[in-house]
């Protein structure tokens, strides 16, 4: 079996939005939905890669 490839890391999620977003109004935004995901699925924001924003972890199944 392979070796998954996005995996949660302990970088900061504030800092990736920070260098991310070109403008105040993205940052603005960016910070915003990250709030509302977080009131909503009721995680934390973690990075999964080098660019992902994730919001808690779940284990898929299948029959095979």
């Amino acid at each position: 079996m392979g070796e998954i490839k996005t995996k949660q890391t302990e970088s900061d999620v504030h800092e990736f939005i920070n260098s991310f977003a070109s403008t105040e109004q993205k940052k603005k935004d960016s910070f915003e939905l990250l709030k509302l995901m977080q009131d909503f699925t009721g995680s934390e924001p973690k990075m999964w890669g080098s660019s992902i924003i994730g919001f808690g972890k779940y284990h898929y199944k299948s029959d095979r």
